[in-house]
């Protein structure tokens, strides 16, 4: 008995039309000896629509006192979760409707188990004693995404995107046979298609190389679930669910890089433009002060990303340059500021008109001179590097905000990943 998991997101589900769509796209997939579940979102700006709710309620914009962490956030994963569960109705109805043995099964009846991190939960176990015969014995399984339920019981969420990362763990579970992941572009392409038009969809990618894609700024997948599908070992493909049953449809497979026969020198180029540069001028030289530094960032929950350290113009003193996300830059300055006098730094800088630009590729492990190909076709460009972040699979730089689409372009033209 072979399973397979398919997820659809809110776009996939935004109306009854679609959903009606979805119902087809899954009755397509049948065949004797496979069982299918379906994991779902929320119908697209359902899930906004119940957050505003949940802080309309809380007191947020109001003249009452603001509810917030532990007696917030339990309640609000309550709220927003219920976006889901309509869905996994709907679509179980238009199953049905169609002559398809479907029901719809909420995560405490699997049971969906998280730990008790509410609003950002992290998937611990996921049971197939129930779920795994119903759908081996033909009754199609429907299940909302986004969401889990603790040891005690309480509805959590994982996040937005989260329903990629549910959609994995249930196949992880079911042992299936692959996980394919229903959204609104056809794959996962060598760069975004809107800024490049050459830009052209990928067969295959490794896991690594989706996961710094995703870390990177892609929006394809959401990062977690591809940091599950290559622990748990997942094929995921990527693929439309805008094309009606029948018509091609291949997508893109996310898969182990044995799998991959002829591997690229770089497979994509990814940017993200929420970043800001942090400098710390003048910071003192002594074992210790990185540790206190980023400790301090991390307890802020601060993600920090590139890091670059220098030698200052005074004995005795470095400058440390690093990223995080734009919106946590006001944080870090404050956390930094709190502890300047322990720290020792004299100056504090922000940038936020700042982009980071990424080439990834598995065939970099093997190649001289990617990097070479990257600074000179920014330089040819007249762009400005500010710092450089490389692991064995990607080549990331900061840069100007306004160069972003020109970087992008150039570079996905220097390593021809242009479609002929």
């Amino acid at each position: 008995m072979s399973r397979l998991v398919m997820k659809f997101g809110g776009t996939s589900v935004g109306d009854v039309d679609r959903i009606a769509r979805v119902a087809r796209i899954v009755a397509a997939e049948m065949k004797p000896g496979r069982g299918i579940a379906v994991v779902v979102s929320a119908m697209s700006g359902e899930t906004d629509r119940l957050v505003g709710l949940a802080r309309g309620a809380a007191g947020e914009g109001g003249n009452g006192d603001r509810l917030s962490g532990k007696a917030f956030d339990d309640e609000y994963d309550v709220v927003v979760s219920a976006g889901e569960q309509v869905t996994t109705g709907l679509l179980a109805l238009a199953l049905r409707r169609i002559g398809v043995d479907a029901r719809s099964w909420q995560n405490w009846q699997i049971p969906f188990k998280t730990d008790a991190a509410h609003a950002k939960a992290r998937v611990s176990d996921v049971s197939k004693e129930l779920i795994g015969p119903s759908i081996d014995s033909g009754v199609v399984a429907v299940v909302p995404g986004f969401q889990g339920v603790t040891e005690e019981g309480r509805i959590t969420t994982l996040g937005r995107g989260g329903s990629d990362t549910s959609a994995v763990a249930l196949a992880a579970a079911l042992g299936a046979e692959r996980c394919d992941i229903y959204t609104d572009v056809d794959g996962v392409y060598t760069t975004d298609p809107r800024i490049v038009a050459k830009a052209r969809r990928l067969e295959k990618i490794s896991y690594e190389e989706m996961l710094e894609m995703a870390s990177l700024g892609a929006k394809v997948l959401q990062t977690r679930s591809v940091e599950l599908a290559f622990a748990k070992r997942v094929p995921v493909r990527v693929l439309s669910s805008f094309v009606e049953p029948g018509a091609p449809n291949p997508g893109t497979l996310v898969c182990s890089e044995e799998e991959i026969v002829e591997k690229q020198v770089v497979s994509g180029v990814a940017y993200s433009r929420d970043e800001a540069k942090v400098t710390l001028l003048g910071v003192e030289d002594h074992p210790g002060v990185a540790a206190e530094i980023f400790g301090r960032l991390a307890d802020a929950n601060v993600n920090v990303d590139m890091i670059v350290q220098s030698e200052a113009r005074q004995e005795g003193r470095q400058n440390i340059v690093f990223t995080c996300p734009d919106r946590d830059a006001p944080r870090a300055a404050e956390t930094i500021e709190g502890g300047k006098g322990k720290i020792g730094v004299e100056e504090i800088h922000i940038r936020r008109d700042v982009a980071k630009v990424s080439v990834i590729g598995i065939g970099m492990k093997s190649q001289v001179g990617v990097a070479r190909t990257m600074f000179a076709a920014l330089a040819q460009k007249g762009i400005n590097i500010e710092a450089i972040a490389t692991s064995e699979i990607k080549i990331s730089v900061l840069i100007d905000a306004a160069y972003t689409e020109l970087a992008v372009r150039a570079l996905h033209t220097a390593y021809g990943l242009d479609a002929a």
